[in-house]
Formats: structure tokens, C-alpha cells, sequence
């Protein structure tokens, strides 16, 4: 454009000083023209790069990945900070009021830049009377997203140079919002600055922030609970309403006299509000709180490699945004809890006076002993040499044991966990150690054995205080709930339901393996009653020897083979003592298995996510069931018969007659106890959900005495009882009472199940033991 001739213009004696004017205005413009060109392009390096068109499509704020239940509740993050960006449709309208008379009144009227506003800072500081700042709601957008200030990607030659450094900034922020505003409306400019914010206790941006301080969605506040949290923008520290109410009760009410002023809230509804209290539900998100914290790490841990297969890094879990969509159920994750706190207190309670002015850890004496165990020397000093305190200690002492143990033993506060809640004591680690110990634990997995969807997953009392997992980090011998596996290859090797086997002595030699000794296994009482029983008496009343005999005739390697082939995963020992359940495995490896009997033969793996969403909403991955066939219809449906026996009277679970389960409802069933009662099982099954429970102390070595207390049926038991009474009170769950599908051709009779075309011909002495009523027991024999 040509610039018009100063002659033109101005003519006499002010003609010089016009001139001048004239150049200096346009020429002023020119320059702050140039300034904004070079600033935006980052002339010679000098000012440091501006935030790109793809930055401004894609913002970098860190997201927290979710974590939803089938149901659709949130019960997890994963975040280095606590942020999941809110819908327009979820933000109140008393927010929006509230953000717009508080932090930017003509925000629906500027275009990222206040003239006004700037005009009322410039003034203020001339008179030396602030009254507000000039920066609109865009431009805290464009500081919050981009970390103008801080990020060193940003920064350029001058930024040396302090004055200059600060317009710089000033100037990118400028530029910076002015863009925003031409890319996106409104409304998303005021979401995109509600997900930036942060308002302390580890949340980042209103969605976080609701449910930390109410445990609401940010569409459920009330005009009180908006302006708090918008208060809180201006000093989020200051402003908590958690730990400084003093200071956060009058910044809110200066919140609710900006809504009146600006004509969004009454005078009459403000007088009112204002001597309102602030009401908290606080529960900031951590992962040692909230549903399913074993569950969540364990789906940490699977993440992080899985959305490497699809070019991501592990560390954008924490950051990206993902939704990870899972098989567990909110409610019946909520009742498998419940279940598990209120049986396991009383658990403890039991355990603590059974143990009383005694210490639990303890070893079997010899014959003679009157009592049967006596404490196991040195047991405390031994734990204590696995911990990190101590290995912190050896680095500063050395091997002098003498001054680690002396500092171990001096007294320290710390806060325990106790099942009243959490309390702050003084004690040394040593004491701690003792104390934590004594615990008994728990875990407890449920899934829909038709497709393997995991609803719930307990794998322990409390994460926080203890991290290990008793669902699938943690193996234990089995006991008699293995016994199943050894059953089952009876069966699909042509063995009879209607045979019966006496409960005798069965003893291993070496024609069975054993080299220089022999082993027969005794029942839990040590006696055997020589009865004939059923498949369907012994399974149910839990008889060793039967269970010895079977595996016995069909050789400890192919019960190893059938339990693999069922879903076992872990390496099983090849020796006669499986048939009471020695080798180690996790309580999900024998869900799995399990599962297999109430599916009609068909193995599912155990399945805990369906799908992976970007933060987009875009899928990455969809996960289906994964099944096969390992095992006949006719099979699978005769262990289910056989286990039934397990409920009915006689068997070991009948006690689950207590919780109201088996009323109008098909369950099978087996309890189990291993050596020493150091565990104790129960597994349970309908057609439609599968259940299992272990529970006992995190070492061996702690456990209860006698097999009174110590047995699965009373270790275990009632926590699937609770849980599946709660499951079935609540009439909004899929998993109602049922009854198990028999495969077409299957005849039962009595403890007797005949696949099509098979007969039994009883024995021509057709002898038959007495009802042996209720057993004491399930198991308990000590292992080879």
C-alpha cells in the first residue's frame, strides 16, 4: 500500500511536527507489525518457537487414563496428573455463571483479548489502584495448555534478557489465544480451560475436581459447590476448601456477590447461600483407595505392555487418555468387598484369641508333643532380613547384625492399618513386622464361566497397606479343591459315577515312583471307615483315600496332563501326593479351570478387558473370548453332579445352607485345606457365575492349630456365601439363580450319571456303606 504524502495533508508552520506524528504512528504500527511476525515466526532463533498449528489441534496436557467397569462407572486412573476432560453437556450452568462473573465477564464478547480490561490494568498501575487483571479466560487458556512460562522448548535467544523475556511471553500469549479463538468456539475454549485448571489434592481440571472434593460429575453441583471450586482457580492452595475452609468459605461467597452483580444469582438466594457451610465428601483419587486396587495394578502392569504393541510408550498410560473398558462388574466388585471385610474381621478376630499371649509362627513339635507346635526360633529376624529397611541398614553397617536389629528395634511413628481403620501409633520396625504377621489374608475372584468375563476381583484386605495380590500374583497348594482334576481323568477315562470305591488304605511304592520309602495318605481324621462310596459320597465328603485310589490307577502324569488341558497353567509335581493338592497355583488359574466344569467342557481365558479407546474415543483394540473345547459335555456335567454332593447334607459346603444360596439354585461345590491348615479354599459354581475364594496367612508357617478353625469350610466358605447372597439381593444383576444345562442324552440316577449308551453292572455283592452323615472336615494330611 502506498502511504499517502505528508504534504497532502498538513500544510503551515505544524507541519514538521504532523510529519513526525505521522511517521511515528504508522511506523510504530509497522514495527509491532514486524515485532508479531518475528515473535510468530521465531526470527533468527531469537524469540523461541510458538505453538504449532498441530499443537493447537492437539493440545499437550497430560490426560489420566480411566479405567470403567462393565456397568460404566469409573473405578480407576492411571496419571501422573489426575485430568479426564469434561463434556460441554456435563458442566453446570452454575459453573459457567460463576467462571464468566468471576474470571472474565465479557468473555462472550472480546476475541481472546480484552481491550477494556488491559486498558483498566494499564490505568491501575499508572494511579497505583488495581482493581483486577487483564488476562481473559483465553489467554489463561493458552498459558495453561502450552506452558509458555515454563516450557524451555519455548524459550529463544532473548529470553535472556528479563524485561524482554516477560513481553515476549506476554506477546505469544497474545498471538497465541488470538488463534485459539479463530479455531475453536466458545463453549470449547471454556471446557478446554476447565480441564486445565488445577485445583489441588492431585486433581486437574472440574471433572477431576468435582469427584475429588463431592464425588459428583461436575452436572450435579450446586451453585454453592461451583463457586467454591471457581474460587479456588485464583489460589488453589490457599483456597482449599479441605484444609483451609477459613479461607475458602469467604473466597466463595466473593465468587456468589460477582454472580449478583453480574445478574446471575438473586440477592435474596445469595443471603442465603453465604452462611451456607462448606460440605466435602473429599476422597482425593489414589490408587491405594477406591474399588478393585489389586484388580487396577494388575491392569497397570498388563497395559503398559499391551499399548506397546500399538507404538505407544508404557508411560503413556499415564498421560494419553486411553479408556480401558474391563469385565469388572461396580456392584458385585463393591459386594466381593464387603464380603471380604466382614468375613475377614471376624476371621482375625477368631485367629487373634485363637492365638492369644502366643506367637502364631510355628512349627510342628515331634510325636511326643502334647501340644503339636512350638515357635519357630529366629522366625522375626528372618522376615525382618527381607525387608528394605534392612537392606538399607546393611549398607551403612555392614554385617553387624548387632547395630541393624538395635536400629530396627528403636520406636517410630507410623500409622497401621487395624480393621476399626487406620491408626497413628509409635512402634519399632521389628514390632511392625510382628504386628502385620499376625494378619490373615484373603482373595476372591469371580467370573461368567460363560464367556470369562472377571466381575470381581479381591486379592487382599487392604492394598494400601498390603500390595500383594492373592488372586493372581499369589500360588498356594490347593488342597482338595485339586481333587476335581483327579476325578475328571477318572471319568473321561471310562470310570463309572456309579462305582463305588472303599475308603481303605491306599499305599504308594515304587511300582508308583518312590524310591526307598512308601506313602499312604490318611483321612483328616487319621482314621478310614472301609465304606463303599460313590464318586459323588467321596467327592463330597472330601475322602482322601478315594482320592488316592483314583490317582493311583490313572498315574499322577495324566491327572498333570487333564489339569493343563483345563487351564492350569502352573508346573504340577508328578507325584502321588497331587491327589491332595501339593502343587502351587493362583486362585485365577483355578477359576479358569473351573469354569471348564459349568461351560460344558469349553475353557475360556479368564477375559477383564473387552476394549481400548483412545482419548478420542477412537478404538485401538476390541478383546473377545477366547474358547475351546478340552473337555465332553457328558464330562464336564458329571463333575458338576458329583460336586453338587458337596452342598447337600454329608457334604463339606453345606454350610452354605446358612447364607439362603442354594434355596431355589443348582451350586457345586468343593472346600479345601492343605498341610498344617495354612490354607483354606473354596470354590463354587453355578451355570452362570463361578466363584473362588483362598484365604490364610501371607507366610506358611502362620496358621491356626486344629482343623476346627483351619478348614476351608470355615476359612473360605462363608466369604462366597456372603458374596452370592448380595449378588442375588440385588435383582438388577444378570447372575440370578439357575440351574446347570444337561447335555442331551445324560440320565442321572441318584449319585449315578449315565452318558447315552452307557450301563454300570454294580458288583454282584451289591454291598453298600451307611449314610455316614455330616462330616467335621474336608481335608487336612501331610504332604509328600
Amino acid at each position: 500500500m502506498k502511504i499517502p504524502q505528508v504534504g497532502i495533508l498538513a500544510e503551515g508552520k505544524f507541519k514538521k511536527l504532523i510529519n513526525f506524528f505521522y511517521l511515528f504512528f504508522f511506523g510504530g504500527i509497522g514495527l509491532f507489525i514486524v515485532y508479531l511476525l518475528a515473535v510468530n515466526f521465531n526470527l533468527f532463533w531469537l524469540f523461541g518457537k510458538m505453538a504449532s498449528v498441530d499443537d493447537l489441534d492437539n493440545p499437550k496436557s497430560e490426560i489420566a487414563t480411566e479405567v470403567i467397569s462393565s456397568d460404566g462407572k469409573v473405578i480407576g486412573k492411571f496419571f501422573y496428573e489426575n485430568r479426564s476432560p469434561a463434556d460441554w453437556d456435563e458442566l453446570s450452568p452454575y459453573l459457567i455463571d460463576a467462571l464468566i462473573s468471576t474470571e472474565d465477564v465479557r468473555f462472550t464478547k472480546h476475541g481472546g483479548i480484552d481491550a477494556r480490561a488491559m486498558i483498566r490494568v494499564l490505568t491501575g498501575v499508572l494511579t497505583m489502584n488495581h482493581k483486577g487483571g487483564g488476562s481473559t479466560i483465553t489467554q489463561q487458556l493458552a498459558k495453561n495448555l502450552f506452558r509458555l512460562r515454563m516450557d524451555e522448548s519455548y524459550q529463544g535467544i532473548l529470553y535472556e534478557v528479563p524485561l524482554l523475556r516477560t513481553l515476549i511471553i506476554k506477546t505469544k500469549e497474545w498471538i497465541t489465544c488470538v488463534k485459539l479463538e479463530k479455531r475453536y468456539t466458545k463453549k470449547e475454549i471454556m471446557k478446554m480451560y476447565l480441564d486445565t485448571i488445577e485445583f489441588s489434592s492431585g486433581a486437574h481440571g472440574i471433572k477431576s475436581a468435582t469427584k475429588t472434593y463431592f464425588q459428583k460429575s461436575p452436572s450435579e453441583l450446586t451453585v454453592n459447590e461451583a463457586a467454591l471450586l471457581i474460587g479456588m482457580i485464583q489460589n488453589p492452595s490457599r483456597f482449599n476448601p479441605k484444609f483451609r475452609p477459613q479461607y475458602a468459605k469467604p473466597r466463595r461467597n466473593v465468587v456468589l456477590a460477582q454472580m449478583v452483580k453480574y445478574g446471575k444469582l438473586a440477592k435474596s438466594d445469595f443471603d442465603q447461600l453465604k452462611e451456607e457451610d462448606i460440605v466435602l465428601d473429599y476422597s482425593p483419587d489414589s490408587h491405594n483407595n477406591g474399588p478393585a486396587p489389586y484388580f487396577r495394578q494388575f491392569l497397570k502392569d498388563w497395559a503398559k505392555k499391551e499399548i506397546q504393541k500399538f507404538g505407544y510408550k508404557p508411560e503413556d498410560l499415564y498421560t494419553k487418555g486411553f479408556k480401558i473398558y474391563t469385565t469388572i462388574d461396580s456392584r458385585m466388585q463393591t459386594y466381593a468387598e464387603e464380603a471380604m471385610e466382614e468375613h475377614m474381621a471376624k476371621q482375625q478376630k477368631l485367629f487373634d484369641d485363637h492365638w492369644k499371649g502366643r506367637n502364631p509362627w510355628v512349627q510342628r513339635r515331634n510325636a511326643e508333643s502334647s501340644n503339636g507346635y512350638v515357635e519357630i526360633p529366629g522366625f522375626i529376624e528372618s522376615v525382618a532380613k527381607r525387608t528394605q529397611i534392612y537392606r538399607d541398614l546393611k549398607k551403612k553397617f555392614g554385617n553387624d547384625e548387632k547395630k541393624i536389629f538395635a536400629e530396627m528395634d528403636k520406636p517410630t511413628d507410623m500409622t497401621v492399618f487395624t480393621w476399626e481403620g487406620e491408626k497413628d501409633t509409635t512402634m519399632s520396625h521389628m514390632d511392625s513386622i510382628r504386628y502385620y504377621k499376625r494378619f490373615l489374608n484373603m482373595g476372591l475372584m469371580a467370573m461368567d464361566p460363560r464367556n470369562g468375563n472377571i466381575k470381581a476381583w479381591v486379592g487382599g484386605i487392604n492394598f494400601k497397606h498390603f500390595k500383594y495380590d492373592h488372586v493372581e500374583q499369589s500360588k498356594r497348594q490347593p488342597g482338595s479343591t485339586f481333587k476335581p482334576f483327579v476325578y475328571v481323568t477318572a471319568i473321561d477315562n471310562g470310570f463309572s459315577t456309579c462305582e463305588e470305591v472303599v475308603d481303605e488304605p491306599i499305599t504308594f511304592g515304587a511300582e508308583d515312583g518312590l524310591v526307598g520309602k512308601t506313602y499312604t495318605p490318611k483321612n483328616s481324621d487319621g482314621k478310614y471307615s472301609y465304606r463303599s462310596l460313590t464318586l459323588r459320597k467321596a467327592l463330597g465328603e472330601s475322602v482322601n483315600s478315594v482320592s488316592a485310589r483314583l490317582i493311583k490307577q490313572f498315574k499322577p502324569s495324566n491327572v498333570i496332563k487333564m489339569a493343563h488341558q483345563l487351564g492350569i497353567k502352573s508346573e504340577l509335581p508328578d507325584s502321588p501326593s497331587l491327589c491332595l493338592g501339593v502343587g502351587e497355583v493362583s486362585l485365577f488359574e483355578m477359576l479358569g479351570g473351573y469354569s471348564v466344569f459349568a461351560n460344558g467342557g469349553k475353557y475360556t481365558e479368564p477375559l477383564f478387558v473387552t476394549r481400548i479407546e483412545d482419548k478420542h474415543g477412537e478404538l485401538i483394540r476390541e478383546y473377545l473370548p477366547d474358547q475351546k473345547e478340552v473337555l465332553s459335555s457328558e464330562s464336564a456335567y458329571k463333575m458338576i453332579h458329583l460336586m453338587k454332593g458337596s452342598t447337600i447334607s454329608g457334604g463339606t459346603s453345606a454350610g452354605l445352607g446358612r447364607y439362603g444360596v442354594l434355596t431355589g439354585n443348582e451350586v457345586a461345590g468343593k472346600t479345601g485345606t492343605t498341610s498344617n491348615y495354612s490354607d483354606g479354599w473354596f470354590m463354587g459354581l453355578t451355570s452362570n457365575l463361578v466363584a473362588g475364594v483362598w484365604s490364610g496367612a501371607s507366610d506358611r508357617a502362620i496358621h491356626f492349630r486344629s482343623i476346627t478353625y483351619g478348614q476351608g469350610a470355615r476359612m473360605a466358605l462363608p466369604a462366597w456365601g456372603l458374596f452370592m447372597q448380595k449378588v442375588y439381593a440385588d435383582k438388577d444383576l444378570e447372575f440370578g439363580k439357575s440351574t446347570f444345562n444337561i447335555p442331551p442324552g445324560i440320565r442321572v440316577s441318584g449319585d449315578c450319571i449315565f452318558s447315552p449308551g452307557e450301563t454300570f453292572r454294580r458288583p454282584s455283592d451289591g454291598t453298600e456303606g451307611a449314610n455316614p452323615g455330616r462330616v467335621k472336615a474336608d481335608d487336612d494330611e501331610e504332604m509328600l
